[in-house]
């Protein structure tokens, strides 16, 4: 039985290094990408050895696009094949009001959060399709279906990435490529201790108040988007693609059972909503 590769970007901390054990323990090879190559180190020295899988560090700064389009000829050279790219490394970016942003600081989340990922499907989106199909699983986030007030850098580059997972995933859909993101919910991670870090004045009120929240109540589990993760990057989800899945919310477990209706209507996407959609009656021409 061939043993199936995955790629995980951010797999040093978080819920990166969660996402690394899991597929491991799900009988994955990996290939695991971030910044530092002794924080990788250390994550794969919590991987017990396994018969037939491999667990191999790649440095890269995603920030660097140069440094990105490096890491995919390495990536298409030494892999054997490839099963999953998992898109999960993020930064939050500039935080505070869009007039106050550093505009550099800016464009470093839009080229992390967006550019980036998408750099990656661009050059190993063939190589899925080549080695039989499988899963591209983008990391969505706060901001990708509503507006987020002081997060403006990384609310539009997640939006831009469900949108662009949309449209890869119709693209792919014949060459048996899934492309799907997966909204994780707030977690308890260094990105949410930034905002605690940055203060009320810059993050605002509101999203201050859901940091303090998490760290005091608990919040998302990184288990369940892992559990979520893992659905969509096997053959139970086959047939489900371009979508934005809720891990806390949706019950996406069996969604299966309901492929005719996740395939044939727009549900679960990003869509513009209508006044005949809330039954405005002065829109009616």
């Amino acid at each position: 039985m061939t043993t199936p590769v995955a790629i995980i970007t951010g797999g040093s901390r978080g819920l990166g290094a969660v996402l690394v054990r899991r597929f491991w323990q799900a009988g994955f090879s990996l290939a695991i990408v971030a910044r530092n190559a002794s924080d990788i180190r250390r994550v794969l020295s919590d991987l017990p050895v396994r018969d037939g899988q491999f667990a191999t560090e790649y440095a890269c700064d995603l920030a660097d696009a140069r440094q990105v389009e490096a890491l995919v000829d390495v990536l298409c050279e030494k892999l054997p094949r490839l099963d999953v790219l998992v898109n999960n490394a993020a930064i939050h970016g500039a935080i505070g009001p869009f007039i106050s942003n550093d505009l550099d600081e800016w464009r470093n989340a839009i080229q992390v959060n967006l550019i980036a990922p998408v750099t990656l499907c661009h050059g190993l989106a063939t190589i899925i399709a080549e080695s039989g199909g499988g899963s591209i699983i983008n990391l969505s986030g706060g901001g990708s279906t509503s507006p987020r007030a002081n997060f403006s850098a990384y609310a539009t580059a997640k939006t831009g990435l469900v949108r662009f997972s949309e449209t890869l995933a119709e693209e792919l859909r014949l060459a048996q490529v899934r492309v799907n993101c997966i909204a994780p919910g707030a977690m308890q991670t260094d990105m949410l201790k930034e905002v605690l870090a940055i203060g009320e004045g810059a993050a605002g009120g509101r999203e201050f108040a859901l940091a303090n929240k998490v760290f005091v109540e608990g919040g998302a589990s990184t288990e369940r988007v892992a559990d979520l993760a893992l659905f969509l990057a096997t053959d139970v989800s086959k047939g489900i693609s371009g979508k934005l899945i809720s891990a806390v919310w949706d019950d996406w477990e069996n969604w299966p059972l309901h492929l005719e209706e996740l395939t044939s209507t727009d549900v679960y996407t990003l869509r513009r909503l209508t006044g005949r959609d809330r039954g405005f009656t002065w829109v009616d021409k």
